[in-house]
């Protein structure tokens, strides 16, 4: 494990043991407001960004901080994506977390000119730390790892249909589904992305590609020998605000697959 690596765990650690996991289970009233009409914040996603703030600026202070609470706050944020910054998801999983369950965890990416260069997912409860560098491989808990397809006759496919509009549900229903063992989705890209490397889940859709919820994931699991990328087949932009779809596998082949019949669906 690098020297940044170790750097990044033990503020993980530290965020979520101080602001994370002292309201799990126990948010009060007022704790937890709606952040959209499918979507919470509590205080503990305000608590954690604040400190992963405090903690990577000083880990390298020239660089902008992206996070999701102040993007979501004042858009302009957003414009630090096309440069030099970390990015920033302070509890990834949030609507789990407001409902006592897991899974949940934090998310940072390190990137530059709208591609991530590291990505970090720890995972609050069970410790799991999944790091990756670009053209440097995957890791769990400072393990190399390879992603595994499960190996199913019928591919285990986690669709997230939450953002797609009604057309779009009943395509996938109708021309997706049939070819595929569906699965409910963790609703937490921290969980999301380490499954379709350890043989729980072959393929994902993701329509919302937001760069907090997708930048460390997306890196760690293309640097693990499965695949990420647009439908199209171009690769994964941290900068390309609004543009949605993102098709992630446990290898290029049942990518490959399921882009061929999404083409065939539009």
């Amino acid at each position: 494990m690098s020297i940044l690596d170790r750097e990044i765990l033990a503020l993980a650690r530290k965020v979520s043991e101080q602001a994370i996991l002292p309201h799990y289970q126990s948010l009060a009233k007022g704790q937890v407001t709606d952040k959209a009409s499918d979507d919470v914040v509590t205080i503990a996603d305000h608590q954690s960004e604040e400190m992963l703030m405090e903690g990577l600026a000083r880990l390298n202070p020239g660089i902008a901080l992206v996070g999701e609470e102040a993007a979501h706050d004042d858009a302009s944020v957003l414009d630090g994506l096309s440069g030099p910054c970390w990015i920033i998801d302070p509890l990834d999983g949030t609507n789990n977390f407001a409902a006592g369950k897991p899974p949940f965890g934090i998310l940072i990416a390190q990137a530059d000119g709208g591609i991530a260069q590291s990505g970090w997912i720890f995972n609050c409860l069970t410790q799991r730390f999944c790091a990756a560098h670009l053209g440097g491989g995957a890791f769990i808990d400072g393990q190399r790892v390879t992603a595994q397809p499960t190996g199913h006759d019928r591919p285990i496919a986690a669709i997230s249909t939450i953002f797609m509009d009604e057309k779009q549900r009943t395509a996938v229903k109708q021309h997706i589904a049939p070819h595929y063992e569906m699965v409910d989705i963790p609703r937490c890209a921290a969980e999301q992305y380490p499954r379709l490397a350890l043989g729980i889940n072959d393929v994902s859709i993701f329509e919302r590609t937001l760069a907090w919820d997708h930048a460390a994931g997306a890196l760690w699991l293309n640097e693990a020998g499965g695949k990420v990328a647009r439908p199209d087949g171009s690769p994964y932009r941290l900068d390309e605000h609004g543009r949605t779809g993102l098709i992630g596998a446990a290898s290029p082949a049942l990518w490959a697959k399921l882009a061929a019949q999404l083409e065939e669906m539009a």
